[in-house]
């Protein structure tokens, strides 16, 4: 005899199954022992601009605006400090006087937009890691990743992405 009713015990079944799934995919992600590399993650933060001691800068004192496609001009980087962009995901540094470099500014323990330049380092809030504004290595983690260098055009005193 064959009987086109479902049971309560498959029903039962299949709407554990519903619920469980999508809750343990929703846990899954959030192990802050793994370092990962991150692909990207967006932000829609204004521009931070800090000195070698982590204090804000004042991006008028430049003698000229950046122009529409220019990230900053060289007169808003300070030597041995840095400016965060983080609308497009950079950090542009001045290790040296007249040496511009330009880094993710997603950190990669943990994919957080990093948070400030100071003491020649590029610093992320989220859970304490440091890199060099010379080269984007980890000097202090949990991060075990270096940040990724972004080519960059220098043209005068404006800094766009290349």
């Amino acid at each position: 005899m064959t009987t086109d009713k479902i049971s309560r015990r498959t029903l039962g079944g299949l709407a554990a199954a519903g619920v469980g799934v999508p809750l343990l995919a929703a846990c899954s992600g959030d192990d802050s022992s793994t370092a990962t590399d991150p692909a990207g993650t967006s932000s829609s933060a204004a521009p931070s601009t800090t000195t070698p001691s982590g204090s804000p800068s004042e991006t008028a004192a430049s003698s000229s605006a950046p122009a529409a496609d220019a990230l900053t001009t060289t007169g808003d980087v300070e030597v041995g400090g840095g400016s965060i962009f983080a609308d497009q995901e950079v950090v542009v540094t001045q290790p040296s006087a007249g040496e511009f470099k330009c880094f993710s500014a997603i950190c990669t323990h943990q994919g957080c937009v990093v948070s400030s330049v100071s003491d020649g380092t590029i610093n992320c809030e989220c859970h304490g890691s440091r890199f060099s504004i010379e080269n984007g290595d980890v000097e202090t983690g949990p991060a075990t990743f270096p940040l990724e260098e972004v080519p960059i055009n220098v043209e005068g005193d404006q800094i766009s992405l290349a």
